[in-house]
């Protein structure tokens, strides 16, 4: 999976994700603006600081980043670093910092959107004896599980009979406590689809060309698994609370505008319209976001009062 997603002919390494799969930052601006309310909340939390560092991990083409730095007034104090392992898009705002590591450390948001899922994992089953083993590529069995390995199935994704198949979600966990740990002060969000002890499932596919095909290790399709958020160790809550929370709000406008305003009418629906997209359940409202402050008090309400451009 690793070499499939990150390797020299990797899909991430020559593929543009948003030619692939629709996610909440290709879905709409709507999201963008939220993310500028959540920045101006970690800045005011923060104190105003000289520096307000924005990093978004697995960054794509920089569309998210771009769009919140044009949204802050290109804010001189916001440094934002956009990391992905493709090569910078041409275009892309010279101000964002283009790098394929996390900086050692920062103060300010780290904002992960739809990249945990894409952390390569190893897949486990069970045995005819009661034993996890790794699944293989050709779909044989491999060795038992590491101790460490199986300790996390053991915890989050118990297998109790043969043939049982439990996704290890631990290179997940670690990846996301190795980018928490590199935020000084302020905000860490990861937003993914994922899943928890109530309704936890084998979920690893493919997309390619916006369809969900069956994953090739070959670089051609994108590899994903759903997160088993609830091993993050982090409070969660649904995307659309969180959403709603900052602001964004999939009513549709008042018809009387439609007679006062024919035009604002039009851009009202259409924001309306992108708005529920971002909120539906059985869609992009039902990603969790996996919330870890530090050194600062964060509840969503209090945010979504601080931005008011």
């Amino acid at each position: 999976m690793a070499a499939a997603l990150y390797g020299e002919h990797g899909f991430f390494r020559r593929e543009r994700p948003a030619d692939h799969f629709r996610t909440s930052v290709s879905a709409s601006p709507v999201f963008a603006t939220a993310i500028a309310h959540l920045v101006a909340g970690v800045d005011k939390a923060l104190g105003h600081p000289d520096v307000l560092t924005v990093v978004d991990v697995g960054a794509g083409r920089g569309d998210l980043l771009s769009q919140v730095f044009t949204l802050l007034g290109r804010d001189d104090r916001v440094r934002p670093i956009a990391v992905e392992l493709a090569d910078r898009p041409a275009g892309l705002d010279p101000r964002v910092e283009w790098r394929p590591e996390l900086p050692d450390e920062f103060a300010g948001l780290l904002i992960a959107t739809e990249w945990l899922d894409n952390v390569p994992l190893d897949v486990a089953v069970l045995d005819p004896d009661g034993v996890p083993r790794y699944l293989l590529n050709d779909g044989d069995l491999g060795e038992p599980l590491t101790s460490d390995d199986a300790r996390w199935v053991g915890e989050w994704w118990p297998l109790r009979d043969p043939g049982d198949v439990a996704e290890i979600g631990l290179p997940r966990d670690k990846a996301w406590a190795d980018a928490v740990g590199r935020v000084t002060a302020g905000l860490a969000v990861a937003i993914d689809y994922g899943h928890t002890r109530a309704d936890r499932r084998p979920t690893l596919t493919g997309f390619r060309d916006g369809r969900e095909v069956q994953p090739r290790f070959d670089g051609s399709t994108d590899i994903t698994a759903h997160v088993a958020v609830d091993a993050l160790g982090v409070p969660l809550l649904r995307q659309r609370e969180a959403l709603a929370a900052l602001g964004v709000d999939g009513a549709r406008p008042p018809l009387a505008l439609a007679t006062a305003d024919p035009a604002g009418y039009v851009r009202a629906l259409s924001r309306a319209s992108q708005a529920a997209e971002l909120l539906a359940e059985g869609g992009l409202g039902d990603h969790w976001w996996a919330v870890r402050p530090v050194t600062i008090e964060w509840t969503p309400w209090r945010l979504s009062q601080s931005w008011t451009r």
